[in-house]
């Protein structure tokens, strides 16, 4: 008998990449994918059960298909106009998760859990670490939004391993996903025809893939390989970093320094609209930037990513067309302007 995995968020894009690429291993004999909404794409061979993971139903879906292998997906910061609104993202995010380990810490048949979440539960402030490890402690714990839910999360998933010793759980903190498919708050403020950026301020951002996301969840989910562990807390995130500027370059797209208020005042509009999701954690990113260190992700869990943070930027960019304006034209006014700056410092001197 193979493996059968059990795969929450099925209805989401990502969830869908990988309930499709799972059922494709050898050692899997069974994919059942879990959503409270009808997913939008195939599903290959998979047997999708409409169910809610916020309700104690969850339970009966473990028990009926005898479920070995949990790959809880369905913790997300949510993409701009997701049914229900934030209030629902942020139950199904917390609740959801305490009835799914709930569900698992009573089934006799679960020996194998893997949970998606993100490198905002290490926050993001001023008095923040250059580089953020799996062990670095937050200075500020998140006070609301996707941050505060993921950090959450994790607790539950310490206790629930705490409780459920027999059980191999493997935590993966994935940094920013990008690709042609993503359909983050992200994606959607660097689709936008012009970049607003907080004056003064020019974090290091880092990236993972969409394609890489699906094969280190694949691996997390699959047997240890020799010298490699599938259990612990592990960073995602594609090697080297990119300046905001420079990703607003990349894409052509002009970027609008704006005092941080202003910037405030802009988010709370464009998410009156429903533009794009622009809430006070990703200005918080996009004023002081997120780096960690993925030695662990390479050393223990023994996954490398195809794409670096650039080239992940990079294939994203192509996805979205060309901006208003040609990256190499941005890019030399930017370089004259920083040529000019430079210049009204040497005279003030």
């Amino acid at each position: 008998m193979g493996k059968v995995v059990l795969v929450t968020g099925a209805a989401r894009q990502l969830g869908g990449r990988f309930v499709r690429r799972v059922q494709r291993d050898p050692d899997v004999e069974r994919v059942v994918a879990v959503d409270a909404v009808t997913p939008p794409h195939r599903l290959g061979s998979a047997e999708f059960v409409h169910a809610d993971i916020r309700q104690s139903s969850i339970a009966r879906v473990l028990a009926e298909y005898a479920v070995d292998t949990v790959v809880h997906l369905a913790v997300t910061g949510g993409a701009p106009g997701a049914p229900g609104g934030r209030s629902a993202v942020k139950e199904t995010n917390v609740i959801g998760t305490m009835q799914l380990l709930g569900a698992c810490q009573k089934s006799p048949t679960v020996r194998r859990l893997v949970v998606k979440s993100s490198t905002s539960v290490y926050g993001g402030t001023a008095r923040d670490p250059a580089v953020f490890t799996e062990t670095t402690q937050p200075k500020s714990l998140p006070a609301a939004g996707f941050a505060k839910e993921a950090s959450e999360v994790e607790g539950y998933v310490r206790g629930f391993a705490r409780r459920r010793p027999d059980v191999a759980v493997c935590v993966l903190r994935f940094a920013n996903i990008l690709g042609p498919f993503a359909d983050s708050a992200l994606a959607e403020y660097f689709s936008m025809p012009v970049v607003p950026t907080v004056l003064g301020y020019d974090p290091r951002l880092q990236f993972v893939h969409e394609d890489d996301v699906v094969e280190v969840l694949r691996l997390a989910a699959g047997e240890p390989r020799r010298g490699t562990l599938n259990s612990g807390t592990f960073n995602i995130a594609g090697d080297g970093v990119l300046l905001l500027s420079q990703c607003a370059r990349r894409l052509g797209r002009p970027a609008v320094p704006l005092l941080l208020p202003a910037v405030t005042w802009v988010g709370q509009a464009l998410r009156a609209v429903g533009a794009t999701d622009f809430s006070p954690e990703q200005i918080r990113l996009l004023t002081h930037g997120r780096v960690v260190e993925t030695a662990q992700m390479r050393e223990v869990l023994g996954f490398r990513p195809q794409y670096t943070t650039a080239e992940t930027f990079a294939d994203f960019a192509r996805s979205r067309g060309k901006g208003l304006l040609p990256p190499e034209r941005v890019g030399r006014a930017v370089d004259r302007v920083a040529g000019l700056l430079k210049v009204d410092e040497r005279v003030e001197r």
